[in-house]
């Protein structure tokens, strides 16, 4: 098999709160049927997401979105790799954020059965390494839900 050569990530995130995302943007697409994030900022201090929604959450939604990231942290889900060609990518994902000039080559990152989308990005291995999840703030205006959320170090089992 040749070697997998794939384009440089132009961030390092902290592998906890990007692997957070990754089980909020997907639970926020089918849920919502909004897509994952359209803008994103992820650090790790706290981090934002902002959707397109047609109207704002309520504040039952949000803990239920929180109580489902929790669960797939608490399920210590396997998170692996699997490399497919662009073509293959297409069939599956939306390639609409894929950087001009990308590797033929891209990465899918799964976690567990919760989420699989394309990425560049450091993840952990296992969900429980993520830490508690909290959506600390929501904002709603002009058709955009932002969510701002922020990770509680994980507990020693």
């Amino acid at each position: 098999m040749d070697e997998i050569k794939l384009n440089e990530h132009n961030k390092q995130e902290w592998p906890p709160m990007h692997s957070a995302e990754h089980l909020l943007n997907g639970e926020m697409a089918r849920r919502f049927g909004c897509g994952r994030a359209f803008s994103a900022h992820i650090e790790r201090k706290k981090s934002k997401l902002d959707y397109h929604l047609p109207k704002p959450l309520t504040d039952e939604e949000i803990r239920s979105l929180e109580d489902y990231v929790n669960s797939a942290i608490d399920a210590d889900a396997a998170v692996w790799d699997e490399f497919i060609t662009q073509a293959e990518a297409m069939e599956r994902f939306d390639m609409s954020r894929l950087p001009e000039g990308a590797s033929e080559t891209v990465r899918v990152v799964h976690i567990g059965d919760y989420d699989q989308c394309l990425c560049a990005g450091a993840h952990v291995a296992h969900t429980r390494e993520i830490g508690r999840f909290r959506i600390t703030s929501s904002r709603y205006a002009d058709g955009v839900q932002r969510l701002v959320f922020k990770l509680d170090e994980p507990t020693q089992a």
